[in-house]
């Protein structure tokens, strides 16, 4: 990750197109996970969210990860842990 460029939306080590399929993977992954009945758009948005959210909690856990299974992994996470927040709001 050493000298590599990062813009707002993107994943170490992977492209706009793979920013992409990775929301759509842990948004469809969080979605049936919890239960929950979205669109394809909305998992795409909610995996590049949890993405974001994974990132966050895995740079301030320390956890290093990489690629494209690793930024899998982390977008799942997170786009968990949004569904699970979102609920539990939505039951409030």
């Amino acid at each position: 990750m050493m000298g590599q460029q990062m813009g707002f939306v993107a994943m170490p080590g992977l492209g706009f197109f793979g920013l992409l399929l990775v929301g759509l993977i842990a948004g469809y992954v969080a979605e049936r996970a919890m239960n929950r009945d979205h669109g394809l758009f909305t998992n795409i948005l909610v995996g590049i969210a949890g993405s974001f959210v994974g990132g966050a909690l895995a740079g301030v856990l320390n956890i290093n990860y990489y690629g494209f299974a690793g930024n899998l992994v982390v977008a799942i996470i997170g786009a968990l842990l949004i569904l699970w927040v979102f609920g539990r709001s939505k039951r409030g």
